[in-house]
């Protein structure tokens, strides 16, 4: 048994060492292996109503708590045992060779065993499903060409084109009373009713015509049913490589959906990068014939753009205010910003009434760990990768007339 584990930590180590040393290999693997577990285990864990990924998480902290206390308590014991052995005279039974005592050795050693399984197995999936995928090629090397840098007029002529189909679909979606949207639903092509999940997997399907790595089945995103912390997290969703999973925050303002809807189902094609997953999902969601998603898709960029057009101001006022008076910059309607929130005040009370921690707190700590992760992924820039979404959406209208 002990040759096994090594054998099997052996393996994961020269995959991970194949993976950062062959782009050429986890391309491959992308391309034909990858997928195998979306088209079968994903569809073994879609099965399920609930997120099968977020209730793996719990056990799986559940059972590290069990292997500190259970490691602390042996650790006591044994302890305990050795001081008493050294103070029992000759002949008599010592409470570490007693039948109560060996049975729980013996269920220790059994515990970490399993538990040294289970260590195994994650550092395998997540070298599979994580590693494997950071260091492929990434959708703009195999779809948008050639990069380089970008003027100002042409981040302007971005920003303008976003603000543009955001202040016009920002009057054409239906509302509420209060002002507030919720989607009604979408009928597809055969006549038949889809709600938001079916209508982002069809968004996709219809973009893998256009880009081949995105071509295939794709499980219905299953909203996660701790919404209230990941809202703490402010995250809007989680791509799970333990179960092939598309997971969202189900309480964010109903724009914020569409995107993360579409932007999780990337993941599970194989494109683990934040800013690629943010492009693909702003581009399946405008490609949309669904005039909700198309609108989502636009809000989902528009703080990324504007957040670059701010640095260009910042970097030289006075050439940007040259440049922005040649372009004209449109404005931004006040429906749109009202729009494009998080979570709403109220659903922001409620959760903050009962959170145990601090939602600062929860936020902090979040951040600290995706960057860690990220940086340890080789993504040098951590969580700031997110907002290079903008160089994307640059590099892709180059190729096309606003």
């Amino acid at each position: 048994m002990k040759k096994k584990k090594i054998t099997l930590a052996i393996f994961i180590l020269l995959l991970n060492i194949l993976a950062w040393s062959s782009r050429s290999f986890c391309d491959w693997y992308i391309a034909h292996i990858f997928p195998i577990w979306v088209n079968t285990y994903g569809r073994l864990t879609g099965l399920f109503p609930f997120s099968v990924g977020e209730w793996m998480i719990v056990a799986g902290l559940l059972l590290v708590m069990v292997a500190i206390v259970l490691g602390i308590v042996w650790g006591v014991r044994s302890l305990i045992g050795k001081i008493g052995k050294s103070l029992q005279t000759k002949g008599e039974v010592v409470g570490d060779k007693s039948r109560a005592g060996w049975g729980f050795d013996r269920f220790c050693r059994g515990f970490y065993g399993f538990f040294t399984w289970v260590l195994l197995g994650v550092g395998l999936v997540m070298t599979l499903n994580c590693v494997m995928l950071y260091h492929a090629s990434t959708f703009s090397e195999k779809y948008l060409g050639e990069t380089g840098e970008y003027t100002l007029e042409e981040l302007l002529a971005l920003r303008n084109h976003i603000v543009e189909q955001c202040n016009g679909l920002s009057e054409k979606v239906q509302r509420q009373e209060d002002g507030t949207i919720s989607y009604p639903g979408s009928t597809p092509a055969d006549g038949s009713s889809a709600d938001m999940k079916d209508k982002a997997r069809e968004a996709m399907q219809e973009l893998g015509d256009q880009y081949p790595q995105l071509d295939g089945y794709y499980p219905r995103p299953k909203p996660l049913f701790f919404s209230d912390f990941m809202c703490q997290q402010y995250m809007c969703g989680y791509y799970f490589p333990f179960s092939m999973e598309a997971n969202y925050n189900d309480v964010m303002y109903v724009m914020n959906k569409p995107a993360t809807l579409c932007h999780e189902l990337a993941h599970l094609r194989g494109y683990i990068y934040e800013d690629e997953a943010n492009f693909i999902g702003y581009l399946a969601c405008i490609g949309s014939d669904d005039i909700y998603f198309q609108y989502a898709g636009y809000l989902s960029v528009l703080v990324y753009v504007e957040n670059d057009v701010y640095r260009a101001y910042a970097a030289d006022p006075e050439a940007f205010a040259h440049t922005a008076e040649k372009t004209g910059l449109l404005e931004v309607l006040p429906q749109v910003w009202e729009d494009n929130v998080f979570v709403e005040k109220e659903e922001w009370e409620r959760i903050n009434k009962k959170a145990l921690i601090e939602t600062e707190t929860v936020d902090r700590v979040t951040n600290t760990l995706v960057d860690t992760s990220l940086k340890a992924n080789g993504v040098s820039d951590g969580k700031v990768s997110y907002s290079r979404v903008v160089s994307l959406l640059l590099q892709y209208y180059r190729r096309k007339d606003f």
